[in-house]
């Protein structure tokens, strides 16, 4: 049982697409779908029984969620609307729908973040899609939360190119009150490797919009480049952590690092061919800590560190839509490599998007299915 985590990871990083060794992939989707089953996760002792509920039914498209200083869940749907949600009750309230946003397949309102000190600053960050003169575009929008609803709206980056696919959009504000940005290639492969364009990139501003003067290059946003759509993001451990979709391979979990390139599309995964490794060697390719072959569109990504779940402490967690699960992985002393992972919850609620996780331990986690059925699930202990 011990072995099975490991076995998995390793055979899908070897016998990938680009190895040609495509008659392999049913076996290694067989050993997914055994280890997916929850009974077989390898829990240390100590462990408690988890439980989990829908605390919240007949949403549409939820994108993201994060846990508010008020004690609720703040929460964007793709087609606009940015809400509060009491996690006791369930009850949501409505603050604002931003008209300018357009909801183009998996493009529309996308992440959110509140300023750390949000009691003395209640500012509220998103990034939305929208139309410019015809073009579909992405910009990063600051408002102010007045108790009741969002007002002054202030756009701190725009013009970065919008598609139908792959706009990444996860929000991060760090201890140093820099405001991180994930972008996808918005299906244009030209754009993650040229460091003149937003997409493809993790991009690094001051809350005020202005470009920090320790970034890679001056007067440029961009922090690392190369990526294709990171769609999960969180700060933990000093460190930045991105979840990252892959092609039909290679989707990824990074540790982002100042002026580092992650491959795309040069490079799908580990630097594992000829081709890649010359890439990798002449581009600074800094290589995932963890990938899947054949995909699971991981998404949205948390750190937890409570105590109500022990066998859960010191381990992202990443919820993913194609593999409609949620993934537990440790990581080792050093918050560098991930030493175990189980999987939990699979095709029991659908395809999940977002997670977050309360003070006192319980996770959050939402669906994104369509059709006013999506959910918030709450997971605690038994």
């Amino acid at each position: 049982m011990v072995l099975a985590p490991f076995l998995l990871q390793i055979t899908a990083m070897v016998f990938s697409r680009k190895t040609g060794w495509l008659l392999l992939i049913p076996l290694v989707a067989a050993l997914q779908c055994k280890k997916s089953n929850n009974t077989n996760n390898v829990e240390p002792p100590g462990a408690v029984e988890i439980k989990d509920s829908a605390i919240v039914t007949n949403l549409n498209f939820p994108w993201e969620i994060l846990w508010g200083p008020d004690n609720y869940i703040w929460m964007t749907e793709r087609g606009g609307k940015i809400s509060r949600v009491n996690p006791t009750t369930g009850v949501v309230t409505p603050l604002l729908t931003i008209s300018e946003v357009v909801s183009n397949n998996e493009g529309g309102l996308l992440g959110m973040v509140l300023h750390p000190n949000f009691s003395a600053t209640p500012q509220v960050f998103v990034v939305y899609d929208y139309n410019n003169a015809g073009n579909y575009r992405e910009k990063v929008v600051r408002y102010i939360y007045n108790g009741t609803t969002l007002t002054g709206p202030l756009t701190l980056i725009d013009n970065i190119a919008a598609s139908s696919i792959h706009n990444g959009s996860r929000l991060v504000i760090t201890p140093d009150l820099k405001l991180f940005i994930s972008t996808g290639d918005a299906s244009n492969q030209s754009l993650p490797q040229n460091t003149s364009a937003l997409n493809g990139k993790i991009l690094r501003i001051n809350l005020d919009g202005t470009i920090p003067a320790d970034n890679p290059v001056p007067g440029n946003p961009y922090w690392s480049l190369g990526h294709r759509n990171p769609q999960g993001l969180v700060f933990a451990n000093n460190k930045l952590y991105s979840s990252e979709h892959g092609p039909d391979n290679d989707d990824e979990i990074n540790i982002i690092e100042k002026g580092r390139n992650y491959g795309w599309p040069n490079v799908e995964g580990y630097c594992d061919s000829p081709g890649e490794q010359s890439f990798c060697s002449s581009y600074n390719v800094k290589e995932p800590v963890r990938n899947w072959t054949p995909t699971a569109a991981v998404s949205g990504l948390d750190y937890y560190t409570g105590d109500l779940i022990p066998q859960w402490k010191n381990s992202l967690l990443v919820v993913a839509l194609k593999n409609a699960r949620l993934y537990q992985m440790k990581l080792d002393d050093t918050f560098m490599s991930i030493t175990q992972t189980n999987e939990y919850f699979t095709n029991v609620y659908g395809r999940m998007r977002d997670i977050c996780i309360s003070p006192d331990g319980k996770v959050y986690i939402c669906t994104s299915n369509g059709g006013n059925s999506d959910k918030i699930i709450e997971v605690s202990k038994k």
